[in-house]
């Protein structure tokens, strides 16, 4: 089990409490920056992030994150640093707790065209044996997301059954670029600038796996084709920066697909956290049944 309540900004609060307490870190006027699969608090009385995991059935992600980007450090590569404990993760209040540095003191997110080099380099790195990476399993969550949301009957049926369909599509997808280690989340939301000497570098990387490295390039893909999020412009340098156009490949609705219905579910499972969030919800479901067209999804 998770958390001995649920995942709202009091109940992650005390979580962070607990943590801070048992490694001798102060969480007074921690401030709560964002709450979705992870709560994220950036600390006052240190230059330090702390995220939340969920659940403790999260636990093996959380401790793949840490390995991953320790040896992603100790190859120089350009991703956020553990900060702060050295045995990491934390487990407090029954759920896995991680620090990290802080990498600026105001967010400034880099280019898609800088995603585009980074993934490009992270793609070309070989993973040592000794790391040991789960394999992608884009569907892990969903259901149980789906399942625990508060949703009406029917909607809830029909994301089980798009499930279920997306299932089958997945399966007979033929991928053309080789598998390897994929940071699972990559978007402009998680490349960030570093204050320090401006260099763009991954975040948030708890979705990191081996798997198809198409799965790291359809966000920036989507977000541009299907949300408007990107300009045309922004989406060639991105594709130039990479070296591949993900959209000129058949299976990339199937995956652009795939990725809607996690958005849709990650949402659902915080429809009781405000108005705004359910009301997205029920506008994304409704997007969903419409079939395809552009979408017009507030970003969360």
């Amino acid at each position: 089990m998770g958390g001995s309540g649920e995942f709202s900004a009091t109940e992650t609060r005390r979580t962070l409490e607990i943590a801070c307490a048992a490694i001798g870190l102060d969480a007074q006027g921690a401030e709560l920056l964002r709450i979705g699969e992870n709560a994220i608090y950036r600390l006052v009385s240190a230059p330090l992030v702390a995220r939340i995991a969920r659940t403790i059935r999260y636990l093996p992600a959380i401790e793949a994150e840490v390995a991953v980007t320790r040896w992603l450090e100790s190859v120089d590569f350009p991703a956020v640093r553990l900060a702060g404990p050295a045995e990491q993760p934390v487990i407090a209040d029954g759920r896995p707790v991680t620090f990290w540095e802080l990498v600026a003191e105001q967010t400034e997110y880099a280019t898609v065209a800088e995603l585009g080099v980074l993934l490009l380099r992270l793609h070309g790195l070989g993973s040592p044996p000794s790391l040991v990476l789960p394999e992608l399993r884009p569907f892990a969550r969903v259901e149980g997301r789906v399942n625990g949301a508060d949703l009406a009957g029917r909607d809830r049926v029909f994301l089980l059954d798009r499930l279920a369909e997306l299932r089958g599509a997945y399966a007979g997808l033929e991928f053309v670029l080789p598998a390897g280690l994929i940071h699972g989340d990559a978007n402009i939301g998680n490349i960030i600038r570093r204050q320090a000497d401006g260099v763009a570098v991954l975040i948030d990387w708890d979705g990191v796996a081996t798997g198809p490295r198409e799965w790291d390039l359809v966000l920036t893909a989507m977000y541009f084709e299907r949300f408007g999020w990107h300009t045309a412009a922004e989406y060639h340098d991105f594709v130039a920066g990479y070296g591949f156009d993900v959209m000129s490949w058949p299976g990339y609705p199937v995956l652009r697909d795939i990725r809607e219905l996690i958005m849709v579910a990650w949402l659902a499972q915080n429809t009781r956290e405000s108005p705004e969030v359910a009301a997205e919800v029920a506008k994304r479901i409704e997007d969903l049944r419409n079939g395809d067209g552009p979408r017009q999804w507030a970003p969360f």
